[in-house]
């Protein structure tokens, strides 16, 4: 039996880009039943600002807001990530040049900028900026996990109707 896949979301805090990631993702893999292939999500950051906090509220209530469950609580990227997980996302540049900074040499993860499984474009910190920073989170958040899924082995068979092909 082949083990599933482990994806971890990060950006700088983990505070509010990546665990809204990570909570769009799953609840992804789970409306698809996804669970036995995809068996571990995770978030982190790559600054240690907000260890043990729970995402912003505005993350929170973006998520509520479309139904999609949230439970995660901050934690700092670490080197072990790299060997663990088999696809780490950065939510920008910044982050993509953090990570690259500590990842050791020979671990088994693929990193890649999140944007380049969709438009190639960055997801910006909505951190100071009002709710609708939030939404366009959220709606990269989908559109990027749609591509994500797909380039793992699972796309959307479910048409834009909604009936199933």
């Amino acid at each position: 039996m082949t083990e599933g896949k482990s994806v971890l979301f990060v950006c700088l805090g983990n505070i509010c880009r990546s665990p809204l990631a990570e909570a769009v993702f799953a609840h992804m893999v789970k409306e698809r039943k996804l669970e036995g292939k995809i068996t571990r999500i995770d978030s982190a950051g790559t600054g240690g600002y907000h260890i043990g906090e729970e995402p912003d509220d505005r993350s929170v209530a973006i998520c509520r807001k479309h139904g999609v469950p949230i439970n995660s609580t901050c934690r700092q990227l670490e080197t072990v990530d790299f060997h663990e997980f088999d696809v780490i996302v950065g939510m920008d540049n910044q982050n993509m040049s953090n990570m690259e900074r500590v990842r050791p040499k020979g671990s088994k993860a693929k990193v890649a900028l999140f944007g380049s499984y969709g438009d190639g474009k960055v997801i910006q910190d909505p951190y100071y900026g009002g709710a609708s920073g939030f939404e366009k989170t959220y709606q990269q958040c989908v559109a990027y996990s749609e591509g994500l899924l797909a380039d793992l082995g699972f796309p959307n068979d479910t048409p834009k109707d909604g009936n199933k092909l």
